[in-house]
């Protein structure tokens, strides 16, 4: 079989599909013997490759703080990039050489900027943006579109809203539509193959950080922690996503949950969100500063967590507030606007007058 039918054959989808299941629910070794049967039934093609970069991804999450996974995941995308690139000089439409052409160099650039390298971030991103712009025109033939063109449409629009300084170089990209980057993204929640756990993701964290929409973010949040209860990164967002949205009986057993979860990244926001049920569901303003105090001493990762800081430092400046102590609240806002990004918590801290 030719390298460029294997997303639309049915039974090559269906171990696609089962491979990334098991992936994002933790099952590595089962994810393991299906990525090998992909690989032996389709050597040209990149699809093997790109599975195993984003299981060394979701095992050794944060990534960049493993220099071992990162080798393995570069040599990954590597062979995921050459195999691509060769279905692209048979036929430079092809729109799963484009798809993974793009999902290697968004690999890559996201590495990058994970690991502070911003210029080479930068690079990966401006070679990624051309695959971009072809899958514009290829979302029927291939749905998992629907998720990096609704990406591009909302960010190149939101972003310079966020960040004035950048505005100078948006004229080079195409204008976007943020409403309508909305909804595409939303049809690859449904309609992905690939990229739809990565859709509802994306998806609610942008609902959570820009359009202070937990009620939505926890539509999505919840199909991704029926269907991967063992994710980490997942339980952790729907807990946030609950706990925003002032359901605090919903979120409780999940804050739990975390408790029993091996992942460096969780005890910022297991005592995080200890502290915001403390303060906001019991009332209890002492116990909720000793759970924030807790968190503020955790490492944070600045892909996943650090908004979890600027949360423990907004919730110790209400327990000041409350306590009249005016400095010392102004003083906690001040660090939660230095490291928060949530357009609430911005508005939040602004609006206080001690």
């Amino acid at each position: 079989m030719a390298p460029a039918q294997v997303m639309s054959d049915p039974t090559a989808q269906q171990t696609i599909v089962k491979a990334l299941d098991n992936i994002y629910n933790l099952e590595f070794p089962q994810a393991e013997a299906l990525i090998r049967q992909l690989q032996a039934r389709y050597p040209q093609h990149p699809v093997a490759s790109i599975l195993r970069a984003t299981q060394l991804d979701i095992q050794n999450l944060p990534l960049s703080e493993n220099k071992a996974a990162v080798s393995q995941f570069v040599q990954a995308v590597s062979q995921g990039l050459e195999m691509s690139k060769r279905m692209l000089e048979k036929d430079k439409n092809d729109p799963e050489a484009v798809f993974f052409m793009l999902t290697c160099h968004s690999y890559m650039a996201s590495l990058y900027n994970n690991q502070g390298e911003s210029l080479k971030a930068v690079g990966e991103s401006k070679k990624a943006y051309n695959y971009l712009r072809d899958g514009f025109a290829l979302m029927e033939k291939n749905p998992d579109f629907y998720f990096t063109s609704g990406l591009y449409n909302y960010y190149v629009e939101r972003y310079p809203m966020d960040h004035p300084v950048v505005r100078p170089f948006m004229i080079f990209f195409a204008d976007g539509d943020i409403a309508l980057g909305l909804k595409q993204m939303d049809v690859a929640t449904r309609r992905g193959v690939f990229m739809r756990p990565v859709a509802n993701y994306y998806l609610s964290h942008l609902l959570l950080k820009h359009e202070t929409n937990p009620v939505r973010a926890s539509v999505y949040m919840k199909y991704l922690v029926e269907k991967y209860p063992n994710n980490p990164l997942f339980a952790m967002t729907y807990a946030e996503a609950l706990l925003l949205a002032g359901r605090y009986a919903e979120a409780r057993p999940y804050v739990q949950r975390l408790k029993q979860m091996p992942n460096k990244l969780v005890p910022l926001a297991f005592n995080t969100f200890s502290g915001m049920l403390m303060e906001q569901a019991d009332k209890n303003d002492k116990e909720a500063a000793e759970f924030y105090e807790i968190a503020l001493k955790q490492p944070s990762d600045d892909a996943y967590t650090k908004e979890y800081k600027a949360f423990a430092y907004a919730g110790l400046a209400r327990i000041a507030a409350r306590a009249n102590d005016h400095n010392r609240a102004k003083m906690y806002y001040k660090k939660a606007l230095a490291v928060g990004e949530y357009k609430s918590l911005v508005k939040e801290a602004k609006a206080f007058k001690g």
